[in-house]
C-alpha cells in the first residue's frame, strides 16, 4: 500500500537502526573496486577544494589530476569533463539519499521517508563528502553551464527516487503515478531549499541541511492551505 502523504509540518522523527548497515552493504569489498573508490573520491575533493580556491573555469583537469596525485590520463578514466566531476559529487549523495530511504520504516509515508532519508544521509556523511556536495551545490548556482546539466540529471535522479519508493510501496510507477509525483515535490523543494542557502551567502553546511528540511516541512502548509 503506497503511504503517500503531504508533511502537515514538523516531520515526526521516526529514525531507526539500518542507514549505517544500509551504507556498509553497498560499499565496494574488493581490493580493486575499494582502490578505484579511493581515487575516484579523490578526485572529487580535489576538484571541489579548486574549484573553490581558483574558480571552476580556472581549474585545469591536470591541476585536479596532480593535487590527487594521479595522472591527467588516470582523471579522465574517471571523468570525461569537470562538468562530469562535479555531477559526481551530487551522485555520491544521491546513492547515500536512495540508501537512507531504503533504511527508513515502511510505515512512514513516502514524503516523510524521503524527508527524514535526507537528514540520515547528512547526518551518517562524512565531512571530506559534506563540503564536496556543498561546494557542487554552490558551483551549479553560480555556473549556467553546470547548471544545464544539473537540469539534464534531476531528471534521472528522479525516476530513481521514484522507482525506489514504488518498490518500497509495492506499486508499479509505470501505472501509479504517486511515486514519480512524491519524488518530484522532494526534489523540487530540496532544490528550492539549496538555492535560498546559496543565495543567503551561508557557508555552513548545517544551514544548509536545515534550510533544506524546513521547506520540506512546509510542503503540506503551502499546498494545502489557504496562506
Amino acid at each position: 500500500m503506497f503511504h503517500a502523504c503531504i508533511l502537515p509540518g514538523k516531520a515526526r522523527d521516526t529514525r531507526e537502526a539500518g542507514m549505517g548497515t544500509a551504507i556498509a552493504e553497498h560499499r565496494p569489498t574488493g581490493l580493486r573496486e575499494r582502490k578505484k573508490a579511493r581515487t575516484r573520491e579523490a578526485l572529487v575533493e580535489a576538484g571541489m577544494r579548486l574549484f573553490g580556491e581558483r574558480g571552476y573555469q580556472a581549474t585545469t583537469t591536470e591541476e585536479i589530476a596532480a593535487s590527487a596525485d594521479v595522472s591527467q590520463r588516470t582523471f579522465f578514466r574517471y571523468f570525461g569533463s569537470k562538468e562530469e566531476l562535479v555531477l559526481a559529487a551530487q551522485e555520491g549523495m544521491d546513492e547515500l539519499l536512495y540508501q537512507a530511504v531504503r533504511a527508513r520504516p515502511l510505515q512512514e509515508c513516502a514524503l516523510t521517508a524521503a524527508r527524514n532519508a535526507l537528514r540520515d544521509q547528512w547526518e551518517l556523511s562524512d565531512t571530506a563528502v559534506m563540503h564536496a556536495q556543498g561546494e557542487a551545490l554552490r558551483l551549479i548556482d553560480t555556473n549556467t553551464d553546470l547548471l544545464a546539466a544539473q537540469l539534464r540529471y534531476c531528471h534521472e535522479r528522479q525516476e530513481q527516487l521514484a522507482a525506489l519508493l514504488a518498490e518500497r510501496a509495492g506499486v508499479d510507477p509505470a501505472t501509479d503515478p504517486r511515486p514519480g509525483l512524491v519524488a518530484a515535490v522532494f526534489f523540487a523543494t530540496v532544490q528550492n531549499g539549496h538555492t535560498a542557502w546559496c543565495r543567503s551567502g551561508r557557508t555552513d553546511l548545517k544551514e544548509l541541511v536545515a534550510t533544506m528540511l524546513d521547506h520540506l516541512d512546509q510542503v503540506g502548509e503551502a499546498i494545502t492551505t489557504n496562506w
